[in-house]
């Protein structure tokens, strides 16, 4: 396999994740091996639900209780930068044990950006990573760092969207 390159999501516009779902279904479709890690997210999402009955692909996710970043206390902010730098390092131990083909690192930008990732861990981990393996960040508000080591940055920018009026999230569009 060539040399793995790295794919940025970026932007305020719906999208991110589902584009990382969509690549991780084309990846699944020629036999690759997908690791998944869902930073900032912890409730219930349909395509976690579908994306575990798959074989070739592991999700770790989950966000210590239910809150905002913004909503935190100092103590659980400590407890989700140890939760996510634990995942991280999870991801990248297994992607060289089990040989991963994809690394999905899903709104790790905007946990670097929230202060509950810390970014130099990030674009280490990315820089270190496994020759072949191939990997998403997705978020808002990259760095010029993060841009910098990109080989594709895909940015989704809002020009309309139904939370502008009011309307909640809906089961099967936004979660």
């Amino acid at each position: 396999m060539e040399s793995g390159l790295v794919h940025v999501y970026h932007g305020d516009g719906k999208g991110k994740t589902t584009a990382a779902i969509g690549l991780t279904l084309r990846a699944l479709g020629y036999g690759w091996h997908v690791f998944i890690v869902q930073f900032l997210k912890g409730s219930t999402s349909g395509e976690v639900a579908m994306l575990e009955k798959l074989s070739g692909v592991r999700i770790l996710r989950g966000q210590v209780g239910t809150k905002f970043s913004f909503q935190m206390n100092e103590a659980e902010r400590e407890e989700a930068r140890k939760l996510h730098h634990a995942h991280l390092q999870e991801a990248m131990e297994a992607a060289v044990r089990e040989h991963y083909d994809l690394l999905i690192l899903d709104e790790a930008l905007g946990a670097c950006d929230c202060g509950l990732l810390d970014e130099n861990v990030l674009l280490q981990a990315i820089q270190g990573r496994p020759v072949g393996l191939e990997v998403v960040l997705t978020g808002r508000n990259p760095s010029k760092a993060v841009l910098d080591v990109a080989d594709y940055i895909t940015e989704m920018k809002m020009q309309k969207h139904p939370y502008e009026q009011g309307r909640p999230a809906r089961k099967g569009i936004e979660f």
